[in-house]
């Protein structure tokens, strides 16, 4: 498998996907009591001073709506072009949070004060982007926890728990929006646009840090195309919209690392050894069993860019140089920038296979570059036909008795010849050329 990074979203397997995100957000409203009795609606009070039997949910207290709660989330619904339904009504969200002392949220579901409406926000280059909201409803707010016992005000590690009960039954705004969101920058466009907005019409003060702006995003992904999304996964109470953004990418990011970890399974390495390269089954599966050398391989064959010639080399002297000093490949002192440049030098006819082999052995040991050895200790093959033609001529003349058994018909002497002349040569002449040359003066004299 591989993965590729895109600002849209990924690509898994080829599959180009697409973030599909949705924000819930949760405002408070800049009113002077609370949204079911008329306790005040002040931050920062001594705990549990704004309090009284309706917003504590004591037995017989009866709760009587905020009107101008009402009034500024129709409001905020106008300002986005939403729907004001003729009608609307309040429901029960039942759960048993120790911070809401009746054991249901007064809030809305089924029949909001608003729906729908469109919120535009402009990009950081200029663009402009958008995004549907599903509703704005009204709901009350609950109390605030805090944990004493522990370093950092957590649950965990905390010997006991406070609840102060000031911010329960604080109004409520919440914004859903459709998933049309495909990106953090758009994400926090987004939020950006919501509060300038809120704070331009005073229906809330947004202020972050006091907890009366608090963001839910819902995030899924899917192949790009797809209508059906994926499985949502909620990153609930975010207090800043630069914690909207890290949140966001986070999980791109982590998924992106994850995926990439998975680069060189060994089917798609085997499918590129095979397919791509064209090496034989079993030279491929020799590369991906051994730990380390498909990572080798694929860089020498990327600099020399022949890799039946890298594989022949890996899989031969250098496996052989492996086994007799027990050292692995991609450990010794032949790098594969090195068998890149050696490869390089050899399938150009630079210096031949015995020099390949020598500097093998000695770049084993001591590494350094094959081009620079070869430049400064004059290894370059000699393919000129003249100078290989004298040394031939040579090796003739001191060995008149092999002469006469190849004319003889004895032609495997030939090999002793060719030999002779590598040697006359210190290894350098061109074997090929030298084998050509010496058949040619050998049987033009018979």
């Amino acid at each position: 498998m591989s993965a590729t990074a895109e600002r849209s979203g990924l690509t898994v397997n080829g599959v180009p996907y697409e973030v599909v995100m949705g924000i819930e957000c949760h405002v408070e409203l800049k009113t002077q009591s609370k949204m079911f009795c008329g306790c005040r609606n002040l931050f920062g009070a001594e705990p549990n001073t704004n309090v009284c039997p309706v917003c504590l949910g004591l037995p017989g207290a009866l709760p009587v709506p905020n009107r101008r709660a009402i009034e500024l989330v129709v409001k905020a619904g106008l300002a986005f072009g939403a729907e004001i339904p003729a009608f609307s009504k309040f429901d029960r969200k039942n759960y048993f949070y120790p911070d809401m002392p009746k054991d249901y949220q007064i809030s809305q579901y089924d029949m909001p004060l608003t729906m729908g409406g469109v919120v535009r926000f402009w990009r950081a280059d200029g663009t402009q982007g958008s995004c549907r909201l599903t509703r704005i409803h009204l709901e009350e707010d609950t109390g605030k926890s805090s944990h004493a016992g522990s370093r950092d005000g957590r649950i965990a590690g905390s010997t006991y728990s406070l609840v102060d009960f000031n911010r329960a039954g604080v109004p409520l705004m919440e914004c859903v929006s459709e998933p049309d969101i495909r990106n953090a920058p758009d994400a926090v466009a987004y939020l950006e646009m919501l509060k300038r907005t809120f704070v331009a019409l005073g229906v809330s003060d947004v202020k972050m840090e006091e907890g009366s702006l608090r963001c839910d995003v819902n995030l899924s992904l899917r192949p790009v195309g797809q209508i059906e999304y994926g499985t949502k996964t909620e990153i609930k109470n975010m207090n800043s919209f630069n914690s909207v953004g890290r949140a966001i990418e986070f999980g791109g990011a982590d998924l992106e690392r994850l995926l990439d970890e998975l680069d060189g399974l060994p089917y798609a390495s085997l499918e590129r050894l095979i397919e791509v390269d064209k090496l034989r089954v079993e030279q491929a599966h020799q590369i991906v069993d051994t730990p380390g050398l498909f990572a080798y391989y694929t860089s020498a064959a990327g600099i020399s860019g022949r890799p039946q010639a890298v594989v022949n080399f890996l899989l031969g002297d250098l496996s052989r140089l492996a086994n007799e000093t027990g050292t692995p490949v991609g450990a010794s002192g032949v790098t594969p920038q090195a068998l890149g440049e050696l490869v390089s030098l050899s399938e150009a006819g630079t210096i031949n296979s015995k020099t390949a082999k020598e500097l093998l052995s000695r770049m084993w040991v001591q590494g350094g570059s094959p081009q620079a050895i070869v430049a400064a200790e004059g290894l370059g093959q000699v393919s000129d036909a003249s100078a290989v033609d004298a040394i031939v001529a040579e090796v003739l003349a001191a060995n008149q008795a092999t002469v006469a058994e190849y004319r003889a018909g004895k032609t495997k002497v030939l090999g002793f010849l060719v030999g002779q002349v590598m040697k006359a040569s210190r290894g350098k002449a061109n074997p090929t050329l030298a084998e050509e040359r010496l058949r040619a003066r050998l049987d033009a004299s018979s």
